[in-house]
């Protein structure tokens, strides 16, 4: 296998750490906007031959095509923003490789309804390409991250080995993550963050389909385990409600995040002053008037996740709950993984969110390789089989586990 990993922030970086350690790979070319930045990442490996740098704008379609042909990649790992989904998974297809994210195309809310109907929908625009890559026996794996990722194997792992019937898998992402020296400090790509928390949430019910809710609604107290406790969480968009219908029999899927209530204040203050928008505005310039994204400012303004390891405390729990029947009896589990910021930072160099986040791809990479995941079309991570996912996950030390509720 020779990959081509676009993007290298927090999540690319912590990938090539995490890839480094297994032998599954042939080559990996570490491809960024900022040649420095990919260059750091290969450089902190140590001289692993496998590993080469390289610069391409994500967004360039036949730049992203033309660099997976020069190196023979065979696969196109994405680590970038969801704004560049489209163009990486069409060079991907363009070029006949493989094509993995950890997130799907974006959505667009419904013009009139944005709180009852769905407009455009996460990973739609992937979707509608499904017949062509299934005919030409292609592969995309979609929303192979930690959530959606993980997440969507825990599901497929429910249905396929501890319940007869399910009721409901609920998505439940909380933490007890600190950051010192910062009042707000978000451990994820604000970008993201805004974008999933301030979209209509999506929920799906069977016999009505995909509906869209206000955002942060229906708030519920979840207790996290390994010490992490209590934390109100809310209806967040989120693939996972948009993949795991597709693959696993739910009378009800939802996705809900512990924000608190001072980062959800802030980001309804940011969305007041329209300071969440991606249209450009006008402003002025040293060199006279400037376009540029409010959303992009707020991101500029705020420190790079990647580098808040050192004065990061505490601990983020990635999970999926799920209700429904067993034997003919009631049943109740949460499947989940918790990941320790001092153990990744001592064992990695990388923060807890952005390593749980990488790790995933890596463990689907590796099953690619061997075999053990194949297929073809636009796949999520259901469609697969999930014990041999949740064995590789445990045997690259970070074990998941599960609680009876």
């Amino acid at each position: 296998m020779r990959v081509l990993l676009v993007g290298a922030g927090g999540v690319g970086t912590a990938v090539t750490r995490i890839a480094a350690r297994r032998p599954f790979f042939e080559a990996m070319v570490v491809a960024d906007h900022d040649l420095a930045r990919a260059e750091a990442a290969v450089a902190a490996l140590g001289g692993d031959a496998r590993f080469r740098a390289e610069r391409v704008d994500a967004s360039d379609e036949a730049a992203v095509a033309a660099l997976l042909e020069r190196h023979g990649c065979d696969v196109l790992l994405n680590a970038t923003d969801p704004r560049f989904v489209m163009p990486l998974f069409q060079a991907a297809r363009t070029a006949g490789a493989t094509y993995v994210d950890m997130a799907m195309s974006l959505s667009r809310p419904h013009p009139e309804r944005p709180y009852e109907e769905c407009g455009v929908k996460l990973g739609d625009a992937q979707f509608e390409q499904a017949a062509d890559w299934e005919k030409a026996g292609a592969l995309a794996v979609v929303g192979m991250g930690v959530e959606p990722g993980m997440s969507d194997v825990f599901a497929r792992y429910a249905a396929d080995e501890l319940f007869d019937e399910i009721e409901e898998i609920g998505v439940r992402d909380g933490a007890n993550l600190t950051v010192d020296g910062y009042d707000f400090a978000p451990s994820f790509s604000i970008w993201t963050t805004i974008e999933e928390c301030l979209n209509p949430p999506v929920v799906y019910e069977a016999g009505r389909g995909w509906f869209t809710t206000e955002p942060f609604s229906e708030p519920e107290v979840f207790d996290f385990p390994e010490g992490i406790g209590p934390v109100e969480c809310v209806n967040v968009e989120h693939e996972e409600v948009l993949l795991m219908p597709r693959w696993v029999d739910a009378r009800r899927v939802t996705f809900k995040y512990g924000l608190g209530e001072e980062f959800v204040s802030t980001l309804k203050t940011l969305h007041l002053l329209g300071l969440d928008s991606t249209e450009p505005v006008t402003v002025p310039g040293a060199d006279g008037p400037v376009r540029v994204s409010p959303r992009d400012v707020v991101a500029a303004c705020l420190p790079d996740p990647a580098t808040l390891g050192e004065r990061m405390h505490g601990k983020t729990c990635a999970g999926t709950w799920v209700r429904g029947v067993k034997d003919g009896k009631p049943r109740e589990v949460y499947l989940y993984h918790v990941v320790d910021n001092q153990w990744s930072m001592a064992e990695y160099g990388s923060q807890a969110v952005v390593w749980q986040t990488a790790v995933n791809p890596v463990v689907a990479l590796e099953l690619l390789a061997g075999g053990a995941w194949s297929g073809a079309g636009v796949l999520g991570p259901e469609a697969f089989p999930a014990r041999p996912f949740l064995d590789l996950l445990t045997e690259y030390g970070s074990p998941w586990g599960m609680r009876e509720q």
